[in-house]
């Protein structure tokens, strides 16, 4: 039976909301968390590895057993206790009192989840076993989150997580953030377990929120056909009405406009007056840090969402993107349409915004 519900990820800052006096001191607790799950990750895929591979140890004698179950519920297992428990309970005894508990509950779920999937590409040898670097997320059960309010003083969402009081800045927000957490608040929607990040001295909540599929009177039978190409982002066709999504000099042109200005910054810098060296000098390129692939996010959502809003007037069930695999083809040959034409990128966002609507999508 097809789900009724949708998860989707919103990435919002947070900011630490105690005295000044007091931020240091949780600073240091987030980056403690975050060493004891990085240590805690590699641990526990390592483990799992060997658990799995303990089979090829072909040079251990015939009596050893190696089923990979409780010993209490299989007489050739080799476990004191359940598979998931094993590297919980090893990765609980080593970090005790240093982190939650929750944290690495969560933590061994998700790594034993993803391990599994993989464990036969291991197994083969057509992937290498996953290494975790020192800036893994934290995992953030929802039970670690507390007093979540809106507070008007603030103009902030406030709420506990890991007993650290912290507020979202939502700055300049286009998206629907703000709808989301207000959503969540009346109980409308439903929050998951998500993660923080720590990132270049700020914290983002990688937040995970269940929703229920929009309902519209679409109709299965009627089907629309879209293709991605380079005159027009999207071009749409439903039996005789058709639509052209954005233009070649509104994406295009437009992006080409900011490589080049970056371009001239870049070879500008040579030229300015260092004062405090090379962060005074660059100064002028910092605030053109990550324009343009924040404009192409944007364009393309705003895309996609006009391609589905298109099928649900039309009432449109069935969605086909056409002949993607012969346009990725020639996009991978001209090195031009590679760098700056994002057709696997839109066509992720289409595919979650379809997903959302309840509309079927079919990739040709």
């Amino acid at each position: 039976m097809e789900k009724s519900t949708i998860t989707l990820t919103r990435k919002i800052q947070m900011l630490i909301d105690v005295p000044s006096n007091e931020k240091n001191e949780m600073w240091e607790k987030l980056y403690r968390y975050q060493n004891r799950c990085f240590r805690a990750a590699n641990l526990i895929v390592s483990h799992l590895y060997v658990q799995e591979m303990i089979k090829d140890f072909f040079y251990f004698t015939e009596e050893i057993q190696y089923k990979l179950v409780d010993a209490t519920k299989d007489h050739m297992g080799i476990f004191t206790r359940s598979k998931t428990n094993t590297t919980a309970r090893m990765v609980f005894d080593r970090f005790k009192g240093e982190i939650p508990t929750d944290i690495l509950g969560s933590l061994n779920n998700s790594i034993q989840s993803t391990f599994s999937k993989n464990k036969v590409h291991y197994w083969q040898g057509t992937k290498s076993l996953r290494n975790f670097k020192k800036d893994i997320p934290i995992p953030l059960p929802v039970k670690c989150i507390s007093k979540m309010k809106y507070d008007y003083q603030k103009k902030a969402f406030c709420f506990n997580m890991f007993a650290i009081p912290v507020k979202t800045y939502l700055g300049k927000d286009f998206s629907d953030k703000r709808l989301i957490m207000e959503r969540l608040l009346k109980g409308e929607i439903k929050l998951c377990t998500s993660q923080i990040q720590l990132k270049a001295g700020k914290i983002y909540w990688l937040a995970v929120f269940e929703f229920e599929k929009e309902e519209h009177l679409l109709q299965p039978e009627i089907i629309a056909e879209a293709s991605l190409s380079l005159e027009h982002p999207i071009v749409a066709k439903i039996g005789n009405v058709r639509i052209n999504i954005g233009s070649k000099e509104e994406f295009l042109y437009r992006r080409l406009a900011i490589q080049a200005s970056q371009k001239r910054i870049q070879t500008g810098i040579a030229y300015a007056r260092s004062g405090k060296g090379a962060k005074r000098k660059q100064k002028a390129l910092y605030k053109t840090e990550n324009l343009e692939s924040r404009y192409v996010s944007h364009r393309l959502h705003v895309y996609s969402r006009k391609l589905i809003d298109f099928c649900i007037q039309q009432q449109a069930g069935t969605l086909i993107l056409k002949n993607q695999e012969d346009k990725i083809g020639i996009a991978k040959e001209q090195e031009f349409v590679l760098r700056n034409w994002s057709y696997y990128e839109l066509q992720t966002k289409i595919k979650y915004k379809a997903e959302k609507a309840g509309i079927e999508l079919i990739i040709g």
